[in-house]
């Protein structure tokens, strides 16, 4: 959906907050579920968790590393690369396994 830009945040924000400044900024759809620190992102640019299957839906990556955690928790520091990706099958797909937690970036 978007190239690959630098911006700049706030310290202390999160993924979720750096995503929510993308949204604003580009007018991309998003919706999520929860509070602010407690976001699971249901959709992005109207492609939704199990729109592809029910292993489907949108992961993060920091660094290359899919965290097993929510985006809200986790805190962004200088030089950080953030990818959103979408898996059609629990991350395997996408080099972050969920629950092998490979690692791997493709």
């Amino acid at each position: 959906m978007l190239k690959k830009e630098k911006m700049q945040v706030k310290k202390g924000s999160s993924v979720f907050d750096l995503l929510c400044e993308v949204q604003d900024a580009k007018g991309i759809q998003m919706e999520y579920s929860g509070g602010k620190k407690t976001a699971y992102i249901q959709g992005i640019g109207n492609l939704y968790e199990f729109d592809c299957g029910e292993q489907s839906g949108w992961m993060y990556a920091v660094n290359g590393w899919y965290p097993n955690y929510g985006c809200s928790r986790y805190a962004l520091k200088d030089g950080d690369t953030v990818t959103w990706a979408y898996t059609c099958d629990y991350g395997k797909d996408v080099g972050g396994d969920y629950f092998g937690q490979s690692g791997d970036e493709t």
